[in-house]
């Protein structure tokens, strides 16, 4: 998924000037990744939750790749193939190896836990070359929680595929698409759209996010208002991994004023019906969907964690609240919806607030990191 799109139409980019090979796990994302980049993939399965077994299997499946293939450069974007691919890299002697902390799991866990994942991204920055961290909020923490002594250096602006403004437009979806859009999940014209876009889990604030709407949606105050408020949730749920609470399943489930649409390849009409983005988020490196909801037209309130208070400003294109605080979410998004002067300030700024991140910029950025780190190695 992160090839599929975090990264998408970079590697075919990044094709015209080298070889590129996608490395991750089967299923229905590297199938696109083929088709839609153009590059070759390699299927090497790679568990995202701890398994001693499982990731014996995947290090040495992949050390025995890049000792057939001779890599110049390998280059890793999340946490655990960032760990097996860097110590392979480095066992099987490639002489580039590349890793992007573009969000740390670490510093949201306690205990023994949180004490293993910091060995694991040591470990990991000690077999990597060069390391790069998607934003000055992860810089901050890799320094802080002594990861590593090697250099640090943020590419671009921060995130690590940028933003195509063009392609997140509104001016790109119809009113026709909105208006059927709207019937389709039941939304009235005059409506206040909060949405979120991301996986249904724990660590991205859902269940706050659930409670805080709750209480917004049944307040007294707001039943004279011509308008309700409604609550977008785009994306898949994760029992397994990341599992809501009881109550907050039940929540969406029952309240005629949240809309769950699963995951959506394509979220563009659904920014385009919204009018602010919620991201609660407890940890990110430097979210996309942050970027893309802004380049669409809509402020967004965030919580105050790496990334979110880099793209946004509080007052200037959104709002920032403290993470896993119910009250103060609830608050912003009622000042949202209450104070029309607010709102339409933060949104005459959401757009140009996103031009630094514009997308072909971050690949030439890219592509001359790879051309500076290739004639180190000469």
């Amino acid at each position: 998924m992160s090839l599929n799109i975090l990264l998408k139409d970079q590697l075919r980019y990044l094709s015209d000037f080298y070889q590129v090979t996608a490395i991750s796990g089967a299923g229905k994302d590297m199938d696109e990744v083929l088709e839609r980049e153009g590059v070759k993939v390699k299927e090497i399965e790679m568990s995202r939750e701890i398994s001693i077994f499982k990731d014996f299997v995947s290090l040495i499946t992949l050390y025995f790749y890049f000792k057939k293939e001779k890599p110049d450069i390998i280059h890793s974007i999340t946490p655990k193939a960032g760990l097996l691919s860097m110590v392979a890299g480095k066992l099987a002697g490639v002489p580039v190896r590349m890793h992007t902390f573009t969000g740390l799991i670490f510093p949201s866990k306690k205990g023994i836990l949180k004490e293993v994942l910091i060995w694991m991204d040591r470990l990991l920055a000690m077999c990597a070359t060069h390391i790069y961290p998607e934003g000055k909020g992860v810089q901050e923490d890799l320094i802080n929680y002594r990861i590593t002594r090697k250099p640090l250096k943020i590419i671009a602006n921060g995130n690590v595929n940028g933003i195509d403004t063009a392609y997140y437009n509104r001016d790109q979806i119809s009113s026709t698409q909105e208006k059927d859009l709207k019937n389709e999940l039941g939304i009235s014209e005059n409506d206040f759209v909060y949405i979120f876009v991301g996986r249904l889990v724990k660590d991205k604030g859902i269940n706050e996010l659930v409670a805080a709407f709750k209480i917004l949606s049944s307040e007294r105050s707001l039943t004279t208002l011509a308008f309700q408020p409604e609550l977008l949730l785009v994306g898949p749920f994760e029992p397994d991994l990341d599992p809501l609470h009881p109550e907050t399943l039940n929540e969406i489930e029952t309240n005629p004023h949240i809309v769950a649409v699963g995951f959506q390849q394509e979220v563009r009409p659904y920014f385009a019906i919204s009018h602010a983005l919620v991201f609660p988020s407890y940890r990110e490196g430097f979210p996309n969907v942050v970027l893309q909801a802004g380049s669409m037209g809509l402020p967004s309130i965030v919580t105050d964690i790496n990334g979110c208070n880099e793209i946004i400003q509080d007052g200037f294109n959104g709002l920032i609240v403290p993470p896993k605080d119910v009250h103060s979410l609830q608050s912003a998004m009622e000042e949202l919806l209450l104070k029309p002067i607010l709102y339409e300030r933060l949104k005459s700024k959401a757009q140009e607030s996103i031009l630094p991140y514009e997308q072909k910029a971050v690949w030439d950025a890219m592509l001359a990191e790879y051309r500076e780190v290739a004639k180190e190695r000469v």
